[in-house]
C-alpha cells in the first residue's frame, strides 16, 4: 500500500470542538472556538486549551486565569463555527448566536453557556509558550450536566446528546455506537440455546 510522506503537521482528527466561555476581571466577556484541547489527569482532573496570543480572548484567559469547556452538540453548530471565525472585539457572539450565559458554580468571572450539555469549569495552573498557541493547563473544579440526559437510574447520557466532532476542516456528528470501553477482550454470554443444549446432551433439566 503506498503512501505519501508529508512534512510534520497537526494531523489528528477527529477532535472535540469545544465553545470556551471566559471574561476579564472587569465582566467583559467572551466566546471563542477551540479544538486544541484534551484530558491530561484523571486525578486530580485536568485540562488543557492552547490559544494564538493574538485571539481577543487570550488576554482575558492570562488576567482572569478561569475559563469554561463548553460541550457543543449538531443543534449548536452555526454557532460553534461563528464563535471560531468571528472575534469577539467585532461582534456580541452570545447576541448572535442567541446563547445564554450563566454563572458558573465554581468560579468567578468566566460564565457558563447555557444552551451546552456539559460545562466543565476550570482554573488554570500554568501557561506553557510553545509557538504559534500557548497552552493553558488547568484544574477542573466543577461540571455542570443538562439534567435532561439523566435516565431512570441517575445515570447521564451523555452520547445522546448529539455531540459535534471537528476533523479536518469538517463538522462531523458522532454517528452510531460501534462498541464499549473494553468490549474487545469481554467474554461473550452463552446463549440460553446453547445452554439448553448442553442440558439435553446430558439428560439433566432445567433447574436441576
Amino acid at each position: 500500500m503506498a503512501k505519501q510522506v508529508w512534512k510534520p503537521g497537526n494531523m489528528l482528527y477527529p477532535l472535540p470542538a469545544v465553545m470556551i466561555s471566559l471574561a476579564d476581571k472587569k465582566g467583559n466577556t467572551n466566546i471563542l472556538t477551540i479544538a486544541w484541547t484534551g484530558t491530561v489527569c484523571t486525578n486530580p482532573a485536568m485540562v488543557y486549551i492552547s490559544v494564538r496570543p493574538e485571539r481577543h480572548s487570550y488576554q482575558m484567559l492570562k488576567e482572569s486565569g478561569e475559563f469554561v469547556i463548553n460541550l457543543t452538540t449538531e443543534d449548536l453548530t452555526y454557532a460553534t463555527d461563528y464563535c471560531g471565525v468571528r472575534s469577539g472585539k467585532d461582534v456580541d457572539k452570545w447576541k448572535e448566536c442567541g446563547l445564554t450565559e450563566e454563572k458558573a458554580v465554581s468560579l468567578k468571572y468566566a460564565p457558563v453557556i447555557a444552551e451546552s450539555p456539559v460545562n466543565i469549569e476550570c482554573r488554570v495552573k500554568s501557561i506553557q509558550e510553545l509557538g504559534t498557541h500557548h497552552m493553558f493547563l488547568a484544574e477542573v473544579t466543577a461540571v455542570q450536566v443538562d439534567e435532561r440526559y439523566m435516565d431512570d437510574r441517575g445515570k447521564f447520557e451523555l452520547n445522546s446528546t448529539g455531540l459535534l466532532a471537528y476533523s479536518h476542516g469538517e463538522y462531523l456528528g458522532l454517528g452510531r455506537k460501534l462498541g464499549t470501553f473494553g468490549y474487545s477482550v469481554r467474554k461473550k454470554p452463552l446463549h440460553k440455546e446453547n445452554s439448553r443444549s448442553r442440558k439435553a446432551e446430558s439428560g439433566g433439566k432445567a433447574g436441576e
